[in-house]
């Protein structure tokens, strides 16, 4: 493996990680995988990102090293240097819609995606009250994707891969009741993402990588 490669720090099932593998995927460029087991994190990866939170990317330089902590951050410095999809929107407007549903994405609904899928952890005895209020954002979604095949357009871009891996987490948390819901371009747009060869090649399994094996 290259000693200039970017090294990205991963947990398969994290959709923050899925978020930044979809990006760095999509653009093509090299990268070093690193997979972490969250229970005994590498003393390198907590070296580079003291928070201790997937993902993060090393990006080694001649000129200086430059750590990204921040799923965002990486999909769009992966984007910015090679976009040969069309992620990025192409207005100043479309990057505004894309990043608001974003944010919201990863504000109120992760938020209430967290109480919803583990309760207990909220001291609540139920995490109904969160999926409901949950559902009326995917319910917007729906909306948009009634009236177009993408979240913000004709194609594949930035908000779709930067937050279907949510909706995914939100949709296996109860499949029989997501199933049974009038969100039907919402379902079948993940569907969609699930079957994807883009979903299937960032889903590879990948050992776990150990301090030793690499620098």
């Amino acid at each position: 493996m290259s000693d200039t490669l970017p090294v990205l720090y991963s947990f398969r099932r994290c959709p923050y990680a899925m978020r930044a593998r979809l990006a760095l995927h999509a653009s093509g460029l090299a990268y070093e995988h690193r997979e972490v087991v969250l229970k005994n994190k590498p003393a390198h990866m907590l070296a580079l990102s003291p928070k201790g939170t997937v993902p993060v990317l090393w990006l080694r330089a001649a000129a200086g090293d430059q750590v990204l902590e921040q799923s965002l951050d990486i999909v769009l410095w992966a984007l910015h240097q090679h976009d040969p999809l069309g992620w990025l929107p192409g207005t100043e407007a479309a990057m505004a819609d894309a990043l608001a549903l974003i944010g919201h994405n990863d504000g109120p609904f992760k938020q209430q995606l967290d109480r919803y899928k583990y309760p207990n952890r909220s001291g609540l005895a139920s995490g109904v009250a969160d999926r409901d209020a949950a559902a009326l954002w995917l319910h917007t979604l729906d909306a948009r994707l009634r009236s177009q095949p993408f979240l913000t357009g004709d194609r594949f871009g930035l908000a779709d891969a930067a937050i279907a891996p949510f909706v995914r987490q939100y949709a296996h948390t109860d499949p029989g009741w997501f199933a049974q819901q009038s969100w039907l371009a919402l379902a079948a747009w993940l569907a969609a993402f699930e079957a994807s060869a883009l979903f299937e090649a960032i889903m590879h399994k990948h050992a776990p990588w150990q301090d030793g094996q690499g620098s």
